[in-house]
């Protein structure tokens, strides 16, 4: 038979072992729940994709005209251990019809290479699957020259599964993600700053079958909340896109500007990351979200020692998913690298560094609560309520009404402008122009009180920070003088 001639695609679907090992009742809610997913995927690129389901495995069938968008969605479902392409042949009752067609379609591949047959067979018949694997070795041995038997080192394994009168005759196997079914483990809320670490945590929950919701701390303004929202939006197209699930973006400008005023330096970071946890459990409450999940690994950061993340924990009731506790720096990246993450974090500021400075590295419980008492919640409460949630689906177009374009000047010679240092330090930069040195966090404030018959430029070290804030002005005061300096 011409290959060309084959107009349909098999796809066999094995599940993840952790699967196949549960309690009846748990391994058919988990099966369904795959079966489901694999449903709602695939028939957003066909209605024609045909999906059956059986105690050990799912079948698909799709023309060949979509297979290679099948292939990939399915080797990016959770739950799915293997995925096998097959070609199959129905009415084939007796070892001859199997050994004839099995090397009409596979002679090629042997050529010139030693060889191995491996068959598995479901049903009732009059031989064994040893049978099938001397039957149809022997054949394609004697029918084809330059090739050779090898049963325990072959350059070529045909596999072959009959399942009473079908045969299927595997040409491809992959590797799929693993994991459980994604819905089967619940929800959670995933603390997504966009950089390396939260994403590779967000894809781990969702791999491991949960429901992982995006909860973002605005600190840099819309640019950088449409660079978490597009990282957000590409984990959840490529693993979760069988569920609706939500981004909410909180407003955290003035909760920053408030720990600036109450809270001693040294404890400004776990500050910080105490009242994120605060917020999330908030609003986790409001979606009946059990858990909270960040991208913290242990002596990564200040805040990150044993001491300081139980110290953040004390702010919470909610469980506290960390995956990366343990993990390498080295190791987070690759797997970036791997699941396509890394392009968007290489570009993603950390903002939950910002405004630690000579950080406590073993902070005290006494002192934390002293700290803590300070801070007027109040502020909090009001930034909770001002979040803004949306489902993932519709990042897309809140994207597009937000994008907005920052010019960048290089030469400021002609000294018409006013550079305004936004940098944390205490340090100003020094040129030709007249200089102001305004802290990034007090920004909001202060620059309407500036004459806004000037020409402004944000400067610092990076220009990521000045063309953030540059961005959040804009858009939130229509401020039409803001530009961002870049030596």
């Amino acid at each position: 038979m011409d290959m060309s001639q084959i107009k349909t695609q098999k796809f066999i679907i094995k599940f993840f072992p952790e699967i196949m090992i549960k309690g009846s009742s748990a391994k058919k809610q988990m099966v369904g729940q795959l079966y489901n997913n694999i449903q709602t995927i695939l028939k957003k690129i066909s209605e024609d994709i045909n999906i059956k389901k059986f105690s050990d495995k799912i079948e698909v069938v799709c023309s060949i005209e979509v297979i290679t968008e099948v292939r990939i969605k399915l080797l990016d479902t959770p739950g799915i251990e293997l995925v096998l392409e097959a070609l199959q042949f129905d009415d084939m009752k007796t070892l001859d019809d199997i050994k004839v067609k099995v090397n009409e379609m596979m002679a090629k591949n042997i050529i010139g290479k030693t060889f191995v047959v491996r068959a598995k067979r479901t049903g009732t018949h009059e031989f064994k699957s040893t049978n099938i694997e001397q039957t149809v070795g022997g054949y394609m041995l004697s029918r084809n020259e330059n090739c050779s038997v090898d049963l325990h080192n072959p350059e070529v394994t045909i596999r072959v599964e009959l399942i009473n009168n079908q045969l299927n005759i595997i040409t491809q196997r992959y590797k799929g993600l693993s994991g459980f079914p994604l819905g089967s483990q619940g929800d959670i809320l995933s603390l997504m700053s966009g950089g390396f670490d939260s994403t590779v945590a967000s894809y781990l929950t969702m791999k491991r079958g949960l429901k992982t919701h995006f909860i973002f701390f605005n600190l840099g303004g819309v640019a950088h909340e449409i660079g978490v929202k597009q990282v957000a939006l590409y984990l959840w197209n490529k693993f979760g896109s069988s569920h609706k699930v939500t981004f909410t973006s909180v407003p955290f400008d003035d909760v920053v500007t408030e720990i600036f005023k109450s809270t001693g330096e040294s404890y400004m970071g776990v500050t910080l990351k105490r009242l994120m946890l605060i917020a999330s459990e908030k609003i986790a409450n409001d979606m009946g979200i059990d858990a909270l999940l960040t991208g913290e690994s242990v002596a990564q950061v200040s805040s990150q020692t044993l001491r300081n993340l139980a110290l953040i924990d004390k702010a919470t009731e909610k469980l506290v998913i960390r995956p990366l506790a343990t993990m390498n720096k080295p190791d987070i990246i690759n797997i970036a690298n791997e699941i396509g993450t890394r392009r968007f974090a290489d570009n993603m500021p950390e903002y939950c560094g910002v405004i630690s400075k000579n950080p406590v590295i073993h902070g005290s419980y006494n002192r934390m609560e002293k700290e803590a008492s300070r801070f007027d919640y109040s502020i909090l409460d009001k930034a909770v309520e001002d979040s803004i949630t949306i489902g993932i689906h519709e990042i897309v177009d809140d994207i597009n009404k937000d994008i907005g374009q920052i010019e960048i000047i290089n030469d400021i010679s002609s000294g018409e402008y006013t550079i305004i240092d936004i940098r944390q330090s205490d340090d100003c930069i020094e040129t030709v122009c007249e200089t102001l040195k305004i802290p990034f966090y007090k920004l909001k404030n202060e620059f309407k009180k500036l004459p806004q018959h000037k020409e402004y430029l944000f400067y610092c070290e990076k220009g990521i920070l000045s063309q953030l804030h540059a961005q959040y002005l804009i858009d939130s005061e229509n401020y039409k003088n803001i530009r961002v300096y870049r030596p």
